[in-house]
């Protein structure tokens, strides 16, 4: 692979360790009285900081789901060099962040499910809900991040989770996104929504509650420690979040960067502490060793807060620093996650919220067992029950903490959940995190498995449910694609199929979330009917910027092709044949459509 050109830029080496400078003088400085303008710069302290203003960052209007237009990144050229993921102005200079809007996307009919299925119209509306997933809203200034692993493997590295400046506003993000939604809710009302999973980025409680007050409509602070370019830097400054509709409930899954460090690795004391120090954690850089967090020679880097770009500040290797880069220490960044449980503390902070339902699906009793798994029956005259279903790992010591899993609690819980919402006459939706043996993409159908067991695996888990024709969905995240694959049972009976939708990032390109539309059809089938949906966002804005720096990380990483001008969405009408006894009940059910 060619070397990334050096004529117009410092070193990557220089460029990441930048202000690491004057601290062997300057012991006790952290980063909040360091000001970096470049390579080989010197510290100087900065002014008196003012008070804060706080801004609005509003959408464009009107708004469009992809059904109307697409967001098409533009073909790098062939002459351009590789560059760092850290080089981010060259994100835009050498064309890495283009795109342009396309066409609508139409909506593929998929009927292989139901092959009883004559084209029968879609007479009524069922539920109407939104979905979001792996948001990763991230503390970009937490000592506790590995920013350094992923500048250091480099270009087409598919390291993007490590470090890409789509962490610079995450939390703009998320409020464009809940505005989008808001008009969409103002043509044709939602009933509610649910959120998949990995909502905070790196399990800390600060990250988890910029989720919670930005669905709630507070005033967000996006920054941590010494809150740099509070009053001067777009992504850093104080704003006002829009807020959901409190007309819509909104559910929440647990996901594994909820829990654990990074989503990789059982919080321990070196990363429970290294979340609230006053100094950059230092681990190794290998990314695929076992042990890189307990190892050291590295320190992983911040980005500063002070720069328009983010640039990053004390990574680099150990021999670079002769003490180790300091930054301004915050409580607010300790993680939720302990050795007790994962999943208490976490589950805890959605009962500190304006919005509905209190807990957004957790009650006391889930706090009280640990168990994140619950259910829910969004509107009482449908016949509709959801699953929420807590499919990650769990546990110190686990080989894959990215991987899915259940134990025999949660195993036994699904089968009675399953069982009952058989028995009341229920359709079902099991919502989860962590897809089950979905296909590789809408190109390459051969199974992805997700559960390695020893006992729940993908098969396992898949044959117990095959059992229950009522469950016409599973709604997962996770993977950061829009895949959908059919789950057809071996027998060959229809009606015991189902469909598996997963939703992509709200972080990385595509940046969307999805609409689900359950329609009943004249012959009492039913449809599915899923799009999605670019946030929509002013030229000005963090949340405009951020859908440049996810198509540009997308092409430097190599996680899709420098030439592919796809929008990477996926519009369907999913047709799902119910049993007999079903069709009778749902078939006065719904609003009629005109």
């Amino acid at each position: 692979m060619p070397k990334p050109r050096k004529s117009r830029e410092c070193s990557r080496r220089d460029f990441i360790k930048t202000a690491g400078i004057g601290l062997a003088v300057l012991p006790s400085v952290g980063i909040g009285a360091l000001q970096l303008t470049g390579c080989g710069s010197s510290a100087a302290p900065d002014p008196p900081a003012p008070e804060p203003q706080i801004v609005r960052w509003p959408i464009s209007s009107p708004v469009y789901t992809t059904a109307q237009q697409q967001v098409c990144p533009v073909a790098v050229a062939s002459s351009v060099l590789p560059i760092s993921p850290a080089d981010v102005a060259q994100y835009a200079t050498e064309g890495y962040s283009s795109w342009n809007l396309g066409g609508p996307l139409q909506h593929v009919l998929r009927a292989e499910l139901a092959p009883g299925y004559t084209g029968a119209p879609n007479v009524a509306r069922l539920l109407l809900y939104f979905s979001m997933s792996d948001i990763h809203v991230a503390d970009k200034e937490s000592p506790a991040q590995p920013i350094y692993v992923g500048i250091n493997a480099g270009y087409g590295s598919n390291m993007s989770s490590a470090y890409s400046p789509i962490l610079l506003s995450t939390t703009q993000v998320l409020d464009a996104a809940i505005q989008t939604i808001n008009a969409l809710h103002h043509s044709t009302p939602f009933d509610f929504g649910v959120a998949l999973g990995d909502a905070a980025n790196n399990s800390q409680y600060n990250e988890l509650r910029w989720v919670i007050d930005t669905i709630d409509g507070k005033v967000i602070t996006p920054s941590s420690g010494a809150h740099l370019g509070a009053t001067t830097i777009d992504y850093q400054k104080a704003f006002y979040a829009a807020g959901l509709d409190p007309e819509i409930p909104w559910y929440q899954v647990i996901g594994n960067h909820d829990q654990f460090w990074m989503g990789s690795f059982f919080e321990d004391e070196k990363t429970q502490n290294a979340h609230v120090a006053g100094t950059i954690i230092n681990m190794g850089d290998n990314p695929a060793s076992p042990t890189a967090v307990e190892d050291s020679g590295y320190y992983m880097g911040v980005v500063n807060g002070s720069t328009p770009l983010g640039d990053i500040y004390g990574a680099g290797p150990e021999a670079d620093f002769p003490v180790p880069p300091a930054v301004t220490a915050d409580l607010s960044r300790h993680s939720l996650a302990n050795a007790t449980s994962t999943t208490h503390d976490w589950m805890q902070e959605f009962f500190q919220t304006s919005s509905k339902p209190v807990g957004h699906g957790f009650t006391q009793n889930n706090l009280v067992s640990g168990s994140a798994c619950y259910s829910f029956v969004p509107k009482s005259d449908i016949p509709i029950k959801f699953i929420v279903l807590d499919d990650t790992v769990k546990g110190p010591g686990q080989a894959d903490y990215a991987a899915g899993a259940l134990d025999d609690a949660r195993f036994n819980w699904l089968v009675g959940e399953l069982q009952a919402g058989q028995a009341a006459n229920q359709l079902m939706v099991i919502c989860a995190h962590v897809p089950i043996k979905p296909q590789n993409s809408l190109t390459d159908t051969s199974p992805y498995l997700m559960w390695p067991g020893p006992e729940y695996t993908d098969d396992y888990v898949l044959n117990t449910i095959h059992q229950y024709p009522n469950l016409i969905l599973w709604m997962a995240g996770h993977r950061h694609v829009n895949v959908v694959t059919p789950q057809p049972d071996p027998s060959g009976d229809p009606t015991l199929g189902f469909w598996e939708v997963e939703t992509c990032s709200l972080r990385d390109f595509p940046q969307q979330f999805r609409t689900f539309d359950i329609r009943r059809n004249h012959d009492n089938t039913v449809s599915i009917i899923i799009t999605n949906v670019d946030p929509a966002a002013t030229g000005d804005s963090p949340a405009y910027k951020s859908r440049g720096y996810a198509i540009g990380a997308a092409r430097v990483y190599g996680t899709y092709p420098r030439t592919d001008v796809t929008s990477h969405s996926y519009n369907a009408e999913l047709i799902v044949q119910v049993t007999s006894v079903m069709q009778s009940v749902i078939s006065q059910a719904g609003s009629a459509l005109k």
